[in-house]
């Protein structure tokens, strides 16, 4: 099912239980489907399991025999032997789980870069306006607390589960053999198991839910005041404390969710060791009745007391199994409901790629609202996933079909949309300049966005040569449009590191060429890395405007055909931009440009000028036609352009 702008950003305000999605068979088989490629190992992992657990029955049958024959009968030899059986069980045993560390460490660690890569991979194709709504540190925390408790759940706990039901199997089948009497006594206490890990699992299953969510709220706290831009904010305005203060209720709500999880699990495992001592103490208390009455041998009354624990045992671990599954599925649910949540800029299974790009760009009645968040509304990464995942369409009120006729549904959340851009339409020639100028929050870059397809438009359509740019690949309209945005980001890396990203098979010629057409080969130059300078956390090593000419080499270093400027000399001096734009218009020759203008030097070079207010497209036209339509155009001329 398709969704059409932010319908999954409804803020749903639904009951806590009813808002989890719950264990059921489809979510077990789905987590099964992630262990699948692990066959193989899988199929080892079992005869290791096997084998361990056949092993390990011996040893009480070693026990009984040396008490019942070598000691009462001085049999020196068979005392020698049931001596090196005793040493040689441990050692077969461990060299055999030795071998079954490594495959389950392999079926482990290869889930964990399955399942990352899997949601690394859809967070990347995620529209824009999802990374507008949640935050860094949720996104992390599902990429590392949550996939390795997916991890768990296959690596640890379905091993624990498979190896415990065949000892308990196997035990219990030996246990009859023996004393099927005494067996029974001690399988009458099976229900005290029961019934307290059914009620301590379902509460744990809520903390850990919870605690999950908290990490997440306390990594999201850490991401936005320990980068750069947050850390320099806090700063400015001394507001250290306060954030200390805010971490404080974040990582106090870690410690108390931790807290109660440590000392409900530790109620549960002390019913379950008190539960398993009685059971014990009946079964030796009748067993020691059985063997003064001659019976049955004291060798097989120890042997007994053997595998109780052995039975025991994996009966503690299999009734945990069952709140440790439902931990464990938490983690596989949080990563499911991100899976699912619905790609909105999705390629069509028909997109084409267009060989050659001419560049003709247009705006048919283009409309476009920003949907999702109502009055005073808060919408997370966990609001996003629920609705998608577990929540109900009921609540949200159907809006139509799209008008471009597509399948997708469209939902709204019934709050009025905000509407961003009304009835646009404009085109633009193959090799013309059009600059785009207007008051701010007139809707000037969310225009530039709509034409890579950062965004869909709500209604109308954008064209490229004639193709309904939801009609081409994605890889088509990256590969020919390059966009120069206002805030310039840099990765933490060498400039030329930067600079490749447009290009990685750029030569060193190319590079040089492009940073001398962004005039800033010879500020690289004097840096005594040059190319190899590290340029800092999102370039910060650098200065405004020289993160601003290095972002518009690596588009010239691009190549593109059409080029989107969102005010990409705006953090420039006066000369520095004289330089840029004699530059950029040889680079604009024969190519399609959007340029947003703050500078009459950029607004005087257009083929045309549109200008922009309140989302709708007001004037257009040559500086001189619009100065002398007296309009809001002229206003601006006053009041900004002309200083």
């Amino acid at each position: 099912m398709g969704f059409h702008g932010a319908g999954w950003y409804a803020y749903l305000k639904h009951d806590e239980e009813k808002d989890q999605p719950q264990i059921t068979r489809e979510l077990l088989l789905r987590a099964w489907e992630i262990a699948k490629p692990y066959r193989l190992q899988s199929l080892g992992l079992l005869f290791t399991i096997l084998g361990i657990s056949g092993i390990t029955l011996i040893s009480p049958l070693l026990y009984r025999d040396l008490i019942d024959n070598a000691i009462p009968n001085a049999d020196f030899t068979r005392l020698n032997w049931l001596a090196l059986g005793m040493i040689g069980v441990p050692l077969i045993n461990g060299a055999i789980g030795v071998f079954q560390r490594r495959l389950n460490s392999q079926i482990g660690e290869g889930v964990i870069y399955d399942l990352r890569r899997a949601l690394y991979g859809h967070l990347q194709r995620m529209s824009l306006r999802f990374f507008t709504q949640t935050r860094t540190g949720e996104l992390m925390s599902r990429l590392n607390n949550d996939v390795i408790g997916a991890q768990r759940a296959i690596s640890n706990t379905m091993v624990s589960i498979i190896s415990n039901s065949v000892s308990l199997v196997a035990t219990l089948g030996i246990m009859l053999a023996l004393e099927w009497r005494l067996t029974l006594l001690g399988l009458a206490i099976l229900p005290f198991f029961i019934f307290p890990a059914r009620k301590i699992g379902k509460t744990l299953r809520a903390l850990t839910r919870t605690s999950m969510e908290v990490n997440a709220e306390m990594n999201a706290t850490m991401n936005e005041t320990l980068n750069i831009s947050g850390a320099l904010l806090v700063k400015l305005f001394g507001r250290e404390k306060n954030e200390l203060d805010r971490f404080s209720r974040d990582g106090a709500s870690v410690r108390d969710i931790g807290i109660r999880r440590a000392v409900v699990g530790h109620w549960f495992f002390m019913i379950l060791s008190v539960v398993s001592a009685v059971g014990s103490a009946v079964v030796f208390w009748v067993g020691g009745h059985l063997v003064l009455q001659g019976a049955f041998t004291i060798g097989t009354i120890v042997a007994f007391g053997s595998y109780l624990t052995q039975l025991y045992g994996p009966l503690m671990a299999l009734t945990n199994a069952q709140v440790e599954v439902a931990q464990s599925m938490v983690s596989f649910e949080r990563v499911f409901e991100v899976l699912d949540i619905p790609i909105e800029i999705a390629e069509k299974e028909s997109a084409k790629a267009l060989d050659q790009v001419n560049g003709q760009i247009v705006f048919d009645n283009v409309t476009f609202a920003y949907e999702g968040l109502g009055e005073g509304e808060k919408v997370g990464l966990d609001e996003i996933a629920r609705f998608t995942w577990g929540g109900s369409a009921a609540h949200l009120k159907p809006r139509g079909k799209p008008k471009d006729g597509s399948d997708s549904d469209s939902y709204s959340t019934g709050s009025a949309p905000q509407w961003a851009l009304r009835d646009i339409n404009f085109s633009i020639e193959p090799g013309q300049l059009v600059a785009l100028v207007g008051p701010s929050g007139a809707g000037k870059s969310t225009t530039t966005y709509m034409i890579p397809r950062l965004y869909d438009p709500t209604e109308g359509t954008v064209k490229l040569d004639g193709h309904d740019i939801r009609d081409l690949k994605l890889n088509t309209l990256a590969e020919n449009i390059g966009m120069v945005t206002q805030e310039t980001y840099l990765f933490y890396d060498t400039i030329g590191a930067n600079l490749r990203y447009a290009r990685p098979d750029a030569t060193t010629e190319e590079i040089v060429a492009a940073c001398k057409a962004a005039n800033i080969h010879d500020f690289i130059m004097g840096l005594s890395d040059g190319y190899d300078t590290v340029v800092g956390e999102r370039g910060y090593r650098l200065s405004g405007g020289e993160r601003q000419r290095v972002a518009i080499a690596r588009v010239v270093l691009k190549d593109p055909r059409i080029l989107v400027l969102d005010e990409a000399t705006s953090h420039l001096d006066s000369l520095s931009e004289e330089l840029i734009q004699n530059a950029l218009q040889e680079v604009m020759k024969g190519r399609s440009s959007l340029v947003i203008a703050h500078r009459l030097s950029t607004i005087l070079a257009a083929d045309k000028i549109l200008v922009m207010q309140d989302g709708k497209l007001v004037e257009e036209g040559t500086h001189d036609e619009l100065l002398a339509e007296s309009g809001l155009y002229k206003e601006l001329y006053e009041t900004q352009f002309k200083a």
